[in-house]
């Protein structure tokens, strides 16, 4: 799959982008649309997101990615409209605050439906067409704290957490069809992800207000005054999307690089603190493996 940023072709390629009305989805639209691109521009309430037509060549659709039926309707009008579907950017997503035992289980149901599952009706959609003409790009929005938990988002680390193991496994099975999987790992940017778009625990535990409690309180005092810039991420993901070696992760923002590299360094650490007693573990005449 070939992209040439900012210039006209005569079969420019077709981004689908789940959530456009909030997030990064709001702002990787309007910079793929001024390249000349053809978007299809979706959200569960079309009238949020009728402005980014004037960007360019918009098919704008409605979409809850937690409907089966209107999946699978989006992704065909948007095969009929434009032919095909080149890359699709899964970033519908929402957020839940509150320590594990404060979480209400209706309210985290919710959020897996839309993080995870809606995520993974997306990809069961798209990938016929894609595996048909044996090319496409699939874009997971994850989040650092897909790689590393944070008190307080217990569960939605959880829903990121499961993206991740999903996509690693799905750009296995993919790539030799001709398909790339790429996670997006992003820290603290100034979407209204604290705002509006993460719901919080109704039912506090007094034992938690140092840990669950002051991470949710910093998070949204810092609610718009994050040091991450939406439209320079968004050009970030087009870039990465159009290299000839795109990377599987992409880390985005400084705290994601530097809480990433930080993980990595706590692992190895522990993981070679206990190196005797992790080998000790299999007979002894076991030959190792990869584990299937």
């Amino acid at each position: 799959m070939t992209f040439a940023t900012g210039s006209k072709q005569s079969e420019n390629p077709v981004w689908f982008i789940t959530g456009c009305s909030t997030g990064f989805g709001r702002q990787i639209a309007p910079h793929v649309l001024k390249l000349g691109y053809r978007v299809v521009v979706t959200s569960r309430d079309p009238g949020d997101v009728q402005d980014l037509a004037e960007f360019g060549d918009a098919l704008i659709l409605k979409l809850d990615v937690t409907d089966r039926s209107q999946a699978e309707e989006a992704v065909k009008a948007a095969e009929d409209h434009y032919g095909g579907i080149d890359v699709l950017v899964n970033n519908a997503g929402i957020g839940y605050f509150a320590a594990v035992e404060e979480s209400d289980e209706t309210e985290v149901r919710k959020m897996f439906d839309v993080n995870v599952f809606g995520l993974c009706r997306m990809i069961h959609v798209v990938l016929p067409g894609m595996r048909k003409r044996r090319k496409g790009f699939i874009v997971n929005l994850s989040s650092i704290a897909g790689l590393r938990s944070f008190p307080g988002l217990g569960y939605y680390n959880s829903t990121k957490f499961a993206v991740e193991g999903l996509s690693e496994a799905l750009w296995q099975e993919v790539e030799p069809l001709g398909i790339k999987v790429m996670l997006v790992e992003p820290s603290g940017f100034r979407t209204d992800w604290a705002g509006r778009s993460a719901n919080e625990t109704k039912h506090q535990i007094a034992d938690y207000a140092e840990t669950a409690g002051k991470n949710i309180r910093q998070l949204r005092l810092v609610s718009g005054h994050q040091d991450g810039d939406p439209v320079r991420a968004a050009a970030a993901i087009v870039q990465a999307v159009e290299s000839p070696n795109p990377p599987h992760r992409l880390l985005l923002g400084n705290d994601a690089y530097d809480g990433a590299v930080a993980k990595l360094d706590e692992l190895h650490e522990e993981f070679a603190a206990w190196e005797s007693v992790s080998r000790g573990a299999d007979f002894p005449d076991a030959t190792p493996a990869v584990m299937a």
